[in-house]
């Protein structure tokens, strides 16, 4: 009896589903590249990670992973689940804002909605951190970060489903909190990949 490859156990839906991010139309200042998928979460995991380059600055980077378990999952709430992390660097004055969490993350439920790309059982955190220097450490100044963690579940019965509508939508998110403008309405972005392996 042959023994069957990993290829051969992958189910059709999750090869479309990764080929779909694959192919995701991301903004042309967010650089992707696959990295290794976490292995105890589900059955099957695609991951990238992505860094927001504005000439030599890197303003946000972040992680995309994609989870799927066949046999469905109670928590997700479906056999799918989009898993993030976006952090960047922010001016000291706006991580004083006591709204930006919720603006936080309303850049990511926003840009789900951009790219119609429905979803179900969202949830995250938004984090932001500032710190001052002090002593001998009183020249370094301060810094600030905003982070987001979050995970929502994809909706692929819908009939526009497209997984690759996640996967761009994280890409908006990471601009956005790099401080980037979004895209004129009717600008199509460039790939711009780092290489798959």
């Amino acid at each position: 009896m042959a023994v069957r490859s990993e290829i051969d156990r992958t189910p059709a839906q999750f090869t479309d589903a990764v080929a779909q991010v694959r192919g995701a139309v991301l903004r042309p200042e967010v650089v992707v590249d696959e990295m290794p998928a976490p292995q105890r979460i589900a059955p099957h995991a695609f991951a990238m990670s992505g860094d927001v380059l504005v000439g030599e600055d890197e303003l946000a980077t972040g992680r995309f992973i994609l989870l799927h378990d066949p046999a469905g999952n109670d928590a997700w709430g479906g056999t799918f689940r989009c898993v993030t992390f976006a952090r960047a660097d922010i001016e000291a004055d706006m991580a004083a804002d006591p709204v930006l969490p919720s603006v936080g993350w309303s850049w990511l439920t926003e840009a789900l909605d951009a790219f119609d790309s429905a979803y179900a059982a969202a949830s995250g955190s938004v984090t932001v951190v500032r710190s001052e220097g002090f002593g001998e450490m009183a020249a370094d100044g301060g810094d600030a970060q905003i982070e987001v963690r979050a995970s929502w579940t994809p909706l692929v019965e819908q009939p526009t489903s497209d997984m690759g509508g996640h996967a761009a939508a994280w890409s908006n998110l990471l601009c956005a909190i790099a401080g980037l403008p979004p895209l004129a309405p009717g600008v199509i972005p460039l790939q711009r990949r780092r290489g798959a392996r």
